[in-house]
This record gives structure tokens, sequence and C-alpha cells, in this order.
């Protein structure tokens, strides 16, 4: 594919979806422009999956608007416009973009230095300030589709005028696109906000808005993903700690958190004291480590915490349980010899991998590197991320290196899995710290007499247990397996004669530690199971007069229908397996 780039050459590219999603944006600023003239124009980037352009209309856009801009652009597109781009010294580009009566843009350029030349791109009758690259001609645009408005404060900051920001997204090919949009129709009636509130695992509530409520089937299933993580880590050498919500300004000084994350934090005074609600588990264990002396043979220590903490976020960014204020980090710190530092990031890579396969998501690595925002010497940062690098050659992992996006105090490994519809989550991350041992004097005697300095690993393998309920709701679409399931098996009598039975079947289940109910409704068979299935619980137990007489039961299975006439022992012995196995036999 060619693409035109700011200095005016013409280069071929690797196919680059993101150019043709580029352009498409200056084609809906282009049409916004024709339709809407009175329109400022704000910026329009290509994104994943898409693009969009952010737009200062009096009474912003509606879905109609959205239809007659894909008919002004497609237009447009007909048209063939050719696409050229030139260059003004940034006064020239300024009185430019005013005579145009584009604030936003005058802002843009303003923020630029004073030398700098700035580019311009224009087909046609339009003409906008980027930095390209583009196609050569708009009929280079093959599908596309404008999916949805939203609200967004004007750079990000909400002290800034709100905008209405107008999303699309662009394939090579219809096909192409068709899918995606499948996927996204899709993605709807997964949406872990609406089957939360329809399978009773959590809501949110207007007087706390970010803090999810979890209801009774969202902590059965909450704590069963906690008994596994306890269960995995027990046999794995892991002991497990409970460190304190809130602490004092002085730990989180001595973290960096109050100079590296405070905007983020939430803070309150106490006895004329600052103190902080903690925003990561981290200080706390550091804490715990020191509150005893440690010898090399104590090392390595593999110390957990599911530990309650609170960020900050913007309203705007809040979304279901994938972007809350508060939640459960599957935290754990390791604190370990540098000649121990292979082995241990191999293992923790071990329990991810072994995790995520339980689930069936596949996964790929990212290994972010030293940010701007950092603390800590060269020799430091170079040593821990040749560490990381060198565990993630002997696995033998394919792995991609993110450049500046580790955290202030170490280099990290990001484990990004993949859901049934394709779709990318970052939960796992291991980062190896060097500088918090250091700032807070933790110490163990060395085989030499001599006191050293512990390397630490902080780890987590959901990430955020309120995140990963929302990523397996949607990627199971509610119909969880079985041992993850809140209600495992329901018990449906079809008459009031039946009732007795049915009530002596429940206990039996209840007796073998199965999660169960008893639909003993004055309702129709037929109704009964429809609704369990809607509520997508995994067996259901048809009992009629014909099983009361026969003491059997009659099973149905919410993903193969009727499995006919049971025993209830065996039945009880076959899901039990199938509960303790995880589905893995």
């Amino acid at each position: 594919m060619k693409a035109l780039f700011n200095d005016g050459v013409v280069k071929e590219i690797e196919d680059d979806i993101s150019v043709i999603r580029h352009t498409c944006s200056h084609v809906l600023a282009q049409a916004v422009k024709r339709l809407y003239p009175e329109t400022k124009l704000a910026i329009g980037p290509s994104i994943d999956n898409g693009f969009y352009y952010d737009f200062d209309r009096e009474g912003g856009f509606t879905p109609e608007d959205l239809e007659a801009l894909e008919k002004e652009m497609k237009k447009i597109i007909k048209e063939n416009l050719k696409i050229s781009t030139y260059t003004k010294p940034r006064a020239e580009a300024i009185e430019f973009m005013k005579e145009k009566d584009e604030p936003y843009k005058v802002e843009l350029i303003e923020d630029l230095p004073e030398d700098a030349s700035i580019s311009f791109y224009e087909q046609g009758d339009f003409v906008d300030l980027c930095a390209g690259p583009h196609i050569l001609y708009t009929k280079g645009i093959k599908a596309f589709k404008l999916t949805s408005i939203a609200g967004a404060y004007w750079r990000g900051s909400e002290k800034n005028k709100m905008l209405t920001r107008i999303y699309g997204t662009a394939f090579f090919t219809k096909d192409e696109l068709a899918d995606y949009l499948n996927m996204i129709e899709e993605a709807k009636k997964r949406d872990h906000r609406k089957l939360g509130r329809e399978l009773g695992i959590f809501t949110m509530m207007e007087e706390g808005p970010g803090f999810p409520f979890f209801l009774p089937n969202g902590m059965i299933l909450k704590n069963t993903l906690i008994d596994y993580w306890r269960e995995v880590h027990t046999r794995e050498g892991y002991v497990e700690i409970s460190t304190p919500i809130m602490l004092n300004r002085q730990l989180w000084e001595t973290s960096g958190h109050w100079d590296h994350y405070k905007e983020n934090m939430y803070t309150t005074v106490i006895d004329d004291t600052d103190f902080a609600v903690k925003p990561m588990n981290c200080p706390g264990g550091m804490l715990v480590y020191k509150s005893e002396p440690h010898s090399y043979r104590d090392l390595p220590l593999r110390i957990g915490e599911l530990g309650l903490v609170h960020r900050h976020e913007k309203s705007g960014q809040l979304h279901g349980l994938m972007r809350v204020r508060c939640f459960t980090q599957d935290d754990a710190h390791i604190f370990m010899t540098p000649e121990q530092i292979p082995s241990e990031i191999k293992g923790v890579i071990s329990i991810i991998d072994e995790v995520y396969k339980l689930f069936g998501f596949k996964y790929h690595v990212e290994l972010s590197t030293r940010p701007e925002d950092s603390m800590g010497s060269d020799e430091d940062w170079e040593t821990a991320t040749n560490g990381l690098k060198s565990a993630l050659d002997d696995l033998g992992l394919d792995y991609v290196v993110n450049e500046g996006d580790g955290a202030f105090y170490g280099p990290k490994i990001d484990f990004h899995l993949e859901d049934s519809l394709g779709r990318t989550w970052q939960c796992g991350t291991i980062q190896l710290d060097f500088q918090l041992p250091m700032r807070f004097n933790a110490e163990y005697m060395g085989e030499d007499g001599e006191k050293h300095q512990p390397i630490m690993i902080h780890r987590v393998v959901f990430g955020s247990i309120e995140r990963f309920i929302g990523i397996i709701i949607e990627h199971f679409a509610g119909k969880f397996p079985l041992w993850l399931a809140p209600v495992q098996v329901k018990v449906l009598p079809v008459s009031e004669k039946s009732h007795d039975y049915a009530v002596s079947v429940y206990e039996k289940l209840k007796q073998a530690g199965i999660r169960v109910e008893l639909d003993k409704r004055d309702e129709k068979i037929g109704y009964k199971i429809r609704e369990a299935q809607m509520k997508k619980i995994p067996y259901m137990l048809i009992l009629g007069e014909n099983e009361s007489s026969t003491g059997t039961i009659s099973v149905r299975s919410r993903d193969k229908g009727d499995l006919g006439a049971s025993k209830l022992d065996e039945f009880i012995a076959d899901i039990k397996e199938e509960i303790d196995t995880k589905g893995q036999k």
C-alpha cells in the first residue's frame, strides 16, 4: 500500500490499516464541515479497531446525523479526491487556522516550538492540520462504518469543554468489516454489565460511582475464584498476609507513591497527619517483610495478598467492572537473592500459564522497559530488564518489547489474554524491583555473614479480581463452567405431586456440596426450564410422577439439552468429579 507522508514523499509501506483509518477520520471531518459548517474541529486519530474525531457543535450529534454523515462520506470517497500535503511556518499556520475559525487547531499549533514546520493535508475543499501519513486518494477507502457517539473533554481534561466524539471503523474489505460488526453485536449480547444484572452477579449504585456492589451470586463467583487462587498458591509455597487499607504519608513518601502517584490516591487527615487509602499493596508488604529478620535460608520468600485497593479514576473512564475505583488485587511479593531471579520468574510464568489455560485463554507477552518518570540507577534498570529478558528467552516465549511503559520502579512483563471474541485484555504482570527494597532498607543475612538487599518481584495473575470477573462473564457469555457457576443445579418439580421428592433430591445435592436451588413455584415446567436456561444454570433436574415413583431423575444440560434418565447417586458422582477436576478430565 502506498502512503503519503508529511514531507510530500510517497512510500510503499506494509499493509497498515491504521493509515486507511486515519484517512477515514479526515473524510468524516470533511463530511461534518460540508453538512454542519459551523462545527469546530478538534482531533481525529486512528485507534485500535477504528478511528474517532472530536467536534465542537452546539447540541452535538444524533444517530440520525451519523446516517447523514455516512452518506456524505460515501460521496466524498466516490469523488476520489486526491490527497496532498504541504507545510507552513508556525506563525503562518496559526493565522491560517484563525482565518478558518478553528480555535482548537490554533491551540495545538501554539503548543509547538516556534521554529516548527507545520504540516497540513488537503483533499478537495477540505484541509486539516495533521502529521499523516494518509493514502493517496479517498477511493482507497473500501469499507467503513460510523459506530457510536460519546462525550470527550478537550485534551482529556475535565477542566476543558466537553466535545462530541464520533467513533468509526474501517477495514480493507467489506467482508472484514462485516465480521467486525458481527463481533461487536455479539459483544453487546455478552456485555458484562447487562449479564451481571441479569445473573445477579453485581450492580452499580449512584451512591458509589465506580465502586461495585457484589450480589449473592457474584460473591459465590468471587469466592470460588479466590479459593482456586489460594489452592494454587498454597501448592506453590506462598504464605498469605493482609495489610491495612489506610497508611500514613511517610510510608507513601518512602515508597515513592506520594511523589509519583498521588493524583490517583484518596487522601485524608487523621490526628493532624496525612494518610492515604492504599492504591497498591506493595508498601504494606515491605513492612511485613521488615517486621522480622531474615536469612538467605528464608529466601525465596513468597508472600501473597488479596488486598482491596482504591485508585481515583475520572468519571468518564469508569466502565462496569473493567474500570473501577476499588478492586481486589491478587498480589504477591517475592523476596529473593539475585541468583534466584530466573527460577522465580519462571515459576510465576508457570502459574499464569496454568491459570489462563484453565479458562481457555490464549495470551501474548510484552516486556515493558524504563519510563521517563522513574527512579533508580541505569545499572539497576539494566540488570532488572536483562533478568526478565533472560527468563523469557530461556522459556522460549515470544514477546514484544514495549519501550518506556514500565512501572516507575522497575521493568515488567505483561500478559495480554485473548477471549472467545478475539479481544485482548492485559491482566497478569511480573515486575522486577530493585528500588523498593532499597528505599525501605530491607535486608537479609547472606551466607557470607554480611547484610544484603533482597530483590523483589511484584506480580498478579488475575490482576483485578473484579475486572477478571467482568472478562470471564463476557468470555463465557455468562455460561460459566460447572465449577464456577454460582448455581450448579436447578431442581424443577413438574407439579405439586412431586414436591416432596424434589425436596429430598435437593437435600441430597446440598449435602454433597453442590450449589443447588429448588423451584417449587406453581408454574408450568416449560416456563421453569426456559427461565433456568436464561439464568445459564449448567444442569436442570426435571422431576415428575414417573421420577418420583422410580427414584430417578431426568437430567437436562444447559449446553447439550436432554440427557435422559439417571440415578441420583450416579449424577452426583459425575458432576462432583467435573467440579473437583474443573472440567479438565
